[in-house]
Parts: structure tokens; sequence; C-alpha cells
């Protein structure tokens, strides 16, 4: 794939789904330690959770200047970031990727961030779709600020973990299980064998390498010491829409000129063959409804065939920032999706005074308070709420649903662990230790090649 210089981040060319978190996702009181190391398994230009979330967490956390905080991404080779990264964007050094990411940031908040950012060694695995580190990644933090790790998507990070253990290197460590991936794998071939051996490696490497889990939703599985929280906000700039949209219909103006849509990366497993499949059954009694479909991704032909054999009008366009004023205008955000955690283009579009029409299902518990939100149990419901939706006006937010951070943990809280049997922990880690550290068990459990150790290439660029 050829290469092109690198653009600066432009709200109109950003791909498929904004992931715009700016709440803190930790009070801030009593803390005791200032360090915090906050490790993710994407970047930018990857538009996907894990590397937006992380990203305002760092910026919100180190706000108020009393705490110092390293937001540590994964750097991949040029090969890598073709197969990865939209629009041919590519980065010749960490330092293009670093002034990249903060100037998509600088974009979104009202303040300069201060937080520090660091690059840890990667391979893309295109069999699990998915960033995986190469390495030792905890090498990254010097021991003298290793106070607080935390760690979004622990399972993710520590599949293939072969170095020192976390909860030794840190003080305290706190996973937070963005991604349902027991309900991604049943759908592969095998599901339902890869899930529960999933499962169970999920429950052991969260268990021998966290000292606190923060589930998003009680979609995720459960996992030890674990509670359910949603810790993330939506970006202050959704809730100015919002505000904006209510004014006019307080002032008799049209607030909303468009119908539906939904936005997300375009993969069936992300809702659309289960929202096409609803459109297409009942044609005849949605007669007239129209729905734009925005996203970009590996099923994008397929979504595209599907849409034009309905008898509706379903477009199917090019993933986009949902911060765009492209979607301003649309009055009825429609999201069938089931293997969500925490859906946060649902928060955004909630924020931005729209109609909502979602699934009954774990991953949507929050949004239940939000009177803008209509959850269906069966096919029938969706069809009246979507009828329903095109011709009401949605009802105005609350002064406290307004407040983007919607949910604050107590870190002291979190803080607290029970003494554990060292002794069986130890035997535990070290089982997983001489596992991870073989090269056919790491191929036999699919880990990328080579990857005990970053090879020359992943070295030179980070400097090594």
């Amino acid at each position: 794939m050829p290469r092109q210089p690198v653009p600066l981040p432009h709200k109109s060319q950003a791909p498929p789904v904004s992931r715009a978190s700016p709440i803190a996702s930790f009070s801030a009181s009593a803390l005791a330690w200032r360090h915090f190391a906050i490790f993710t398994t994407a970047s930018l230009p990857w538009m996907t959770g894990t590397a937006i979330n992380p990203l305002f967490r760092s910026a919100y956390l180190a706000k108020d200047g009393d705490r110092d905080v390293t937001l540590v991404i994964p750097w991949l080779s040029l090969k890598d970031q073709e197969l990865v990264y939209p629009n041919k964007i590519v980065f010749e050094s960490p330092l293009e990727h670093e002034a990249y990411v903060r100037h998509w940031i600088e974009e979104r908040i009202s303040f300069r961030p201060s937080f520090s950012i660091k690059f840890y060694p990667a391979k893309f695995s295109t069999e699990l779709r998915s960033i995986l580190p190469v390495g030792d990644i905890t090498e990254f933090i010097p021991d003298e600020l290793a106070d607080i790790a935390v760690l979004e998507e622990p399972e993710h990070l520590n599949w293939y973990h072969h170095g020192r253990k976390w909860k030794n290197k840190f003080r305290r460590v706190i996973g937070v299980v963005h991604t349902n991936y027991i309900a991604y794998v049943k759908r592969e071939k095998n599901g339902q064998v890869i899930a529960c051996f999933m499962k169970y490696m999920n429950t052991w490497v969260t268990r021998i390498y966290c000292h606190k889990i923060i589930r998003l939703s009680g979609a995720t599985q459960d996992m030890p010491r674990s509670v359910v929280c949603n810790i993330h906000g939506v970006n202050p700039k959704f809730l100015e829409v919002g505000k904006l949209k209510l004014n006019q219909l307080q002032n008799g103006e049209t607030a909303f000129t468009k119908g539906a849509y939904y936005i997300g990366k375009m993969v069936w497993s992300k809702g659309y063959r289960e929202l096409l499949d609803l459109l297409s059954k009942y044609q005849s009694k949605l007669a007239g409804l129209e729905v734009d479909l925005y996203g970009t991704g590996e099923d994008s032909d397929e979504v595209r065939k599907s849409a034009e054999l309905l008898n509706l009008v379903v477009k199917v366009h090019p993933g986009r920032d949902h911060a765009d004023p492209l979607f301003h205008d649309y009055k009825v955000f429609i999201n069938p999706s089931t293997t969500d955690v925490v859906c946060t283009t649902t928060a955004e579009a909630l924020a931005m005074g729209k109609i909502v029409i979602c699934a009954d299902h774990p991953s949507n518990e929050f949004f239940k308070r939000f009177p803008n939100c209509r959850i269906y149990n069966s096919d029938e419901e969706f069809v009246q709420f979507t009828l329903n939706a095109l011709t009401e006006q949605p009802a105005p937010l609350t002064d406290m649903q307004r407040i983007h951070e919607t949910s604050k943990i107590s870190l002291p809280t979190f803080l607290k662990t029970r003494k554990l049997k060292q002794s069986l922990e130890d035997a535990s880690v070290y089982l997983h230790q001489a596992l991870s550290g073989l090269e056919v068990t790491r191929r036999a459990f699919g880990a990328v090649p080579k990857t005990l150790q970053p090879d020359e290439q992943l070295c030179k660029d980070l400097g090594d």
C-alpha cells in the first residue's frame, strides 16, 4: 500500500467511530500516589474505544496538575500500520505519531493536555484482528515511577505476557474491561469451545496480574475482584450540541431535519446483521423509513450489497467522527448491537438530544435512565419505537443527565486489596510465565510468531 505524508487529523476525515470520553474516570480525592501509567491496546488513528477512551482518561487525570500521567500506547511497524490505520495514514517515527495523537486530543478538549506519551513495541494479528504487545511492556515505566498502573483491556494485554509480574512492579494495578470477547468468539467456527477456553484464560490472567477489575457493564464476563461500573463519560462538545437543539425546539425552530442513522465499525458483529435483518423482515411496516449507515471495516462491501437488496432507502457511507456536524441534524440513532460493553456512540447520541433505539441487553443497562432511550424487547417493539421516534420530539435532558462525568469511582476503595494466598498466586504466575515463554505454546494459542522480544526494526524505531 503506498504511503503518503501524515496529515494532521481533521474531524471530517476521522474513520469509523469516535469513542470520546473526557471523564477522568477515577475520583481525584485522597490519592496516595502521584503517578498513573495507563497502558492500552490501540492508538489513533484507529478509531476504536481502546484508542479514544484511555486518551481522554489520561488528559483529564492530568488536568489538575497534581499527578503525573503517562499514556503507554502500541507502536507498529510500517507494514502493520498499513493494515490497521485508515486512509493510508502511516508514521515514520514515534515522534510523528505522538504529534498526531496530541493534535487530535487538543482539538477536542478546552485545555492543554499535560500527560506524557510512551510507546511499546507491538504487532498486529490478522487472525485475532488485534494489536498484541511484544516483549515485556512493564519495562517502559521506570521503577521509580511505578505507582498505579491502569490496564485498559487487562486480559488482552496479558494473554501472552512474559515478563515482570505487574503486581510486583506497580503498587496497584487496576484493569478496565472494555470488550466482550466471549460474544465475539462465539460467532466464529468452533466458537463455543474457544469461548470456554478464553473465559478461563481471561479469569486466570486478570486474577494473577491485577489487584482490581472494573467492568464497564454486565455484558462482560465476571472477573475476580471486579465491580461493574460505567466510568466513561462523553465529550462536552456533544452536550453543547444537545443544548443547541433544545434551544431550537423551545424557540419553535426545526431542530432535526434528518431521520435515522447508525455509526460503528462496519463488521457484521457490530449490529449491522441484526439491523438489516430487522429492516428486511419489516419493510412493509417501515415503508418510507430512510436509514444512513456510517462505518468502515472488513464487511463494508457485504453490508452495502445487503442494503441494496432492500426496498427501503438504506444508504451506506464511509466512517466519520461522530462529532462531525454532519450528524447534528439526525433525530434518531438506531443501535441494535449486542456485542458492545458500553456503546459510547449511544451516550454521544443521547448527549446530542437524539432519540436512541437499542436492544434490551446488559450493555445498554446504563442508558435506561434516559427518557430518550427506547429499549426494545422484541422485533415488534423495534418497529413501533422506530415509527414513533420519527414523529415525536426528543425529551429535554435534565441538568443531572447533562453532567458529562456520568460516573466516578473512588480510587481509595479500589486500592484496598485482600491478602491472597501468595504462594498459590506465585505458582500460578510461574505457570503462566513458563507457558508464555515457549514459542510453540504461544503459537498454539494464537500469538504472533516471534514476539517474545521486539525485532530489530521495532527496536530501531523505538530507539533501543
